[in-house]
């Protein structure tokens, strides 16, 4: 099996992608959802509209070119692998896979969208060799902020997660509150490394849970008061890097020394990914790879 193609039409953006096994390259197309300024995010409805508009936009240019041959497909079917994990914007790849796998009659394979981000986070943070074997992966985005088991083909138990406000929306709500647009992961993680200050946070975990709801409360009090925009942004940072390390280190100490991968797009901000690299030895996707992405479904498929 040679190329394989992935879908994935998640919350935030349109993304498809074909992987040769032979090469081990990729190439992939991808397109953020619109969303207007000041907004946190789109109704599952104007998702699934935008995405059913994008997706033959961008295979197209995705197969310019392109002359080889299709061995199967890949696709996002649902937010993670848990029992009644949906949601409708999905069905969008879900319904053009189906379409081009049926017309080039070639194998639909159906995925999560958390093992495609853990297999992009593999693949391209070098570390494929632990596929079929145990280890520790954080999946950090504006959808979840989980820390998971895996082992076997991408079987992920969840082990710990945020209770209340996840590390992406965290992120986009302190951004937008300082006038950028959504997603504003980009935005914070520029401001943020413009700040001179670094902020030590007590945390407390239950049973290896975090919460983050305060963050967002604490980034408002800071602007009512006329504090920096780059210090209130590394103070977000650092509140949900403070999280992250003291839930990876309760994974450890519960699930033993094992090689620790982070993937979702909060993971493409570079102050957790330098703190993390150095105290965790952690691995990381790279940033193309670590936000929204249909390399991992493709690379799947070929599996």
């Amino acid at each position: 099996m040679s190329y394989c193609l992935g879908i994935d039409t998640s919350n935030y953006t349109t993304s498809c992608a074909i992987y040769d096994s032979v090469t081990g390259e990729v190439r992939q197309k991808k397109k953020l959802l619109p969303v207007k300024q000041g907004e946190l995010g789109l109704r599952q409805s104007d998702a699934v509209f935008h995405h059913t508009v994008q997706l033959p936009e961008l295979i197209t240019e995705l197969f310019n070119g392109f002359d080889g041959k299709i061995s199967a497909v890949g696709v996002s079917v649902s937010p993670t692998c848990e029992k009644g994990s949906y949601m409708p914007c999905f069905l969008a790849g879900v319904n053009a896979a189906t379409a081009v796998a049926s017309a080039m009659n070639v194998p639909l394979k159906r995925f999560s969208h958390q093992q495609g981000h853990l297999m992009a986070a593999l693949y391209s943070s070098g570390n494929t060799e632990l596929l079929g074997k145990p280890f520790l992966a954080f999946h950090v985005s504006g959808g979840t902020t989980q820390a998971l088991y895996v082992d076997g083909m991408l079987d992920a138990k969840l082990i710990a997660s945020s209770l209340d406000l996840k590390a992406g929306q965290a992120v986009d709500r302190v951004g937008v509150m300082l006038g950028y647009p959504f997603p504003a992961g980009r935005y914070v993680d520029e401001l943020a490394q413009k700040s001179e200050k670094k902020y030590k946070i007590n945390i407390k975990l239950k049973d290896g849970n975090c919460c983050l709801s305060g963050v967002e409360n604490k980034c408002r009090a800071m602007l009512d008061k006329g504090e920096k925009p780059e210090d209130i942004c590394r103070y977000c940072l650092d509140y949900i890097m403070t999280a992250l390390y003291k839930m990876a280190e309760w994974a450890r100490e519960n699930y033993g020394n094992l090689p620790m991968i982070f993937s979702g797009g909060v993971m493409s901000n570079s102050i957790i990914k330098k703190e993390f690299t150095e105290k965790l030895s952690a691995g990381f996707a790279e940033p193309i790879f670590s936000a929204d992405n249909a390399a991992g479904t493709a690379i799947l498929a070929s599996l």
